[in-house]
């Protein structure tokens, strides 16, 4: 990241400050992207200033610190291993036993006629007990006849025949095994077999939830649903999607429910229970196609997820929508019962007044441990939240990043610096060109700008003229979402950006630069 030479501050608000501030920055390497550090106890207050705002900016913080759960078995205690082994075992005992199919229903009941039948038979048996008697005593079979034996006659042996055959009929009963028992089920769960190598000990979950998500992913056939090119209602593809990784490399899904706001949209998605049904079949094929694609189950693998929920546009829309409120709170519980543990952090952003309504109307559906991964932003700290967990030029630019669709001078891998500007203040940032000819590339943008911005570059060599590259301007916050621009040096000196910030607030600027030689 961009080194940075400028006046050290405390973490407190911001004052006014009174001189401006310079930061000096070279040409970023992916190398200098460092993880974030878990948040440190804020320092007691010196300086007067918002207490609200602190307030909020503290909580934010304390929220930011979550540490996921390692899926290694060497970073397991010893109770917790032995805990895993034993689940081992009671799963291959439950394969051998074939416990994760079904059992074959019962077999149909008697016809009525028969029962009837059967019935009358029985009333007649107990009305003629004589007839019965006789039918008993003529059943029964009589003696067996053994020759007595007479003086002087010797009993005759059995044929030989006889005996072979016997011998035969013995041997046949004794040599005979028992059937052979079936050989243990094969089961797998996102291409992943059962207890067929390593990437299992990821799973952790009770015997009893196991079956029960193996029988309901048999049930919504899943396997087939994958494969199948399921009719995807135009639009959708707004509200859910993938899109970049976080800081610690998930993939970051992004929920925007207020795309529902389009009447036109919500009605073929959620206007009758066969399209609430297809909707679900959709969503549960999009999630299972992206586990495959994108987490990896090896102890070392990444195999949890970052949700981002977009409630913008969404005013009341959750509490007054009865359709969307099924389908969510349906989605919520069959994640919950059948992909549990998947989700690393659960951010939700431009987070209006009444959601903390609607939050305690499902709360009840959710685990405690599912709750305690929530983030909530309101629309002013969106962006500044999201880049606790999220690099900026992974953040989409809708959201306050530096991510955009068709992106030709920066690509995600080039790395952005953040920097603070403070209230009534100008904040400089300095990029030497230390060569000449060659072509200075940037990028700056700042959260919800009202600030005046401008460019110049200055030659090293004494007595050299000031270029203006760009003429400073206030941008407001509904003009541009971010500002590239490029400049070709002759002579080596150093391009000096201005942001003007005369409002009350501080602001997040983000910036990134790379150089272009000649010779490319």
């Amino acid at each position: 990241m961009a080194e940075e030479i400028k006046k050290t501050t405390t973490p407190a608000p911001e004052a006014p400050c009174a001189t401006e501030e310079v930061a000096v920055a070279e040409k970023p390497t992916s190398s200098d992207v460092d993880k974030e550090a878990p948040p440190q106890p804020a320092p007691e207050e010196v300086v007067e200033g918002d207490k609200k705002e602190k307030d909020e900016e503290k909580k934010m913080s304390e929220s930011a610190s979550f540490k996921e759960e390692s899926n290694k078995v060497d970073d397991l205690i010893d109770p917790e291993k032995k805990a895993l082994d034993e689940f081992k075992q009671l799963i291959q005992e439950a394969l051998n036993k074939h416990e994760f199919t079904a059992p074959p229903p019962p077999p149909p009941a008697p016809a009525k006629e028969e029962e009837e039948e059967e019935k009358k038979e029985e009333e007649k048996k107990e009305e003629d007990p004589k007839t019965t008697e006789e039918k008993t005593e003529t059943c029964e079979a009589p003696a067996a006849q053994v020759p007595e034996k007479v003086e002087g006659e010797a009993i005759p042996e059995p044929a030989a025949e006889t005996v072979e055959a016997a011998e035969e009929i013995k041997e046949t009963i004794v040599l005979e095994d028992p059937a052979p028992p079936p050989p243990p089920e094969e089961i797998s769960i996102w291409g992943v077999p059962l207890l067929a190598d390593e990437r299992s000990d990821a799973v952790k979950e009770a015997l009893t939830m196991l079956k029960s998500v193996v029988a309901w992913r048999k049930e919504f056939k899943i396997d087939e649903l994958v494969e199948e090119d399921e009719e995807v209602v135009g639009g959708l593809g707004k509200v859910v999607y993938i899109h970049g990784v976080d800081k610690e490399g998930h993939s970051v899904c992004y929920n925007a429910f207020g795309e529902f706001q389009d009447k036109e949209l919500y009605t073929k998605t959620f206007s009758d229970a066969d399209k609430r049904a297809k909707f679900l079949r959709w969503y549960i094929q999009f999630l299972e196609k992206n586990i495959r694609n994108h987490l990896d189950f090896t102890p070392e693998g990444t195999c949890t997820i970052v949700q981002v929920t977009d409630l913008k546009n969404s005013p009341g829309l959750l509490l007054f929508k009865k359709e969307l409120r099924q389908s969510t709170n349906q989605a919520l519980q069959l994640l919950q019962d059948n992909y549990p543990e998947f989700v690393a952090k659960q951010v939700f952003i431009n987070v209006p007044w009444w959601y903390v309504t609607y939050n305690r109307m499902i709360s009840p559906f959710l685990t405690q441990r599912t709750k305690s991964k929530f983030v909530f932003a309101g629309p002013t700290k969106t962006a500044e939240t999201l880049f606790k967990y999220i690099a900026p030029e992974q953040v989409p630019a809708q959201y306050g990043g530096l991510s955009k669709e068709g992106e030709e001078e920066f690509a995600t891998a080039d790395a952005a610096t953040e920097e603070t500007i403070k209230p009534a203040c100008k904040h400089t940032i300095e990029l030497p060109i230390t060569e000449g000819g060659t072509t200075l590339v940037w990028e700056v943008r700042v959260v919800g700008w009202d600030v005046s911005y401008g460019a110049e570059f200055v030659p090293s060599a004494e007595g050299g003229y000031t270029w203006i590259v760009q003429k400073s301007r206030k941008i407001g916050a509904a003009d541009e979402q971010s500002l590239s621009c490029s400049f070709k040096s002759g002579e080596t000196g150093k391009l000096v950006l201005t942001f003007d910030n005369q409002t009350s607030k501080k602001k997040k600027l983000v910036y990134r630069t790379k150089t272009i030689k000649p010779s490319e």
